[in-house]
């Protein structure tokens, strides 16, 4: 199995993939040709935001050349093919969206399970991507979240790897939620005891051969702070 655990797979304010950091070219080195697709939601029961977001996505890929065999895209409507979809499958793009809400899905459909000796290509993006850690912190997002006692904030992911990834960066630095900067007061505070990686679009984890590499800039938050541990061009193996 080859992973690509992207913040974003496009160029900000473009459909083409991001050549960043040897992405877009690492990506069409993994992918066989005529592979078959399958595109996992984030939202079961939003289709139409699914199938927006999975036709953007197959855009982008038109756009470099790319030619899938078949196209599958895996929500509520089919759910009760999950395995025969994810067996069936070469590529799975992991969608992404609201953290939480994709993480009951993939538990309810055990795609932690049916990933078991999957020997294809992953790619993940923004949720899809925090979704594929062993715990996944679920960096409160919407209003209200922040200051719920009941949100729950780590997460079983797919155990696909170990990081924690938040992305975004440069998006959401200087964002509040619930009156709080969501850095410096919100996931601050939730990194005693734990490391979360930070990654602006453009950067990505790669997974291969066992070996995590973390590819582009990044920071690392731990016990309350937060240092830069790579610049764009850097290879950082975890």
């Amino acid at each position: 199995m080859i992973c690509f655990l992207t913040s974003k797979h496009n160029i900000p304010d473009s459909p083409r993939l991001n050549p960043a950091n040897g992405f877009a070219a690492a990506l069409r080195d993994a992918l066989p040709q005529n592979c078959r697709t399958l595109i996992v939601c984030s939202s079961p029961d939003n289709y139409d935001k699914t199938d927006l977001y999975s036709g953007s996505m197959l855009d982008s890929f038109k756009l470099e050349g790319y030619r899938f065999s078949q196209v599958d895209v895996l929500d509520r409507r089919n759910q009760d093919r999950a395995e025969e979809l994810v067996k069936n499958a070469d590529f799975i793009v992991l969608m992404g969206g609201h953290v939480p809400t994709q993480n009951r899905f993939f538990n309810e459909i055990g795609l932690r399970e049916l990933l078991a000796g999957f020997n294809g290509v992953i790619l993940g993006v923004s949720a899809g991507s925090m979704n594929s850690a062993e715990v996944v912190y679920a960096q409160p997002e919407l209003p209200g979240e922040a200051v719920d006692p009941a949100y729950q904030r780590f997460l079983p992911g797919l155990g696909l790897t170990k990081a924690m990834i938040l992305p975004h960066y440069q998006e959401i630095k200087d964002d509040l939620l619930d009156g709080m900067r969501v850095f410096e007061e919100i996931a601050f505070p939730d990194s005693f005891g734990r490391r979360f990686y930070v990654f602006p679009d453009g950067t990505y984890l790669y997974l291969h051969d066992g070996v995590d590499e973390i590819r582009g800039e990044a920071w690392v938050i731990e016990d309350g702070t937060m240092r830069k541990i790579s610049e764009n061009g850097d290879v950082t193996v975890l």
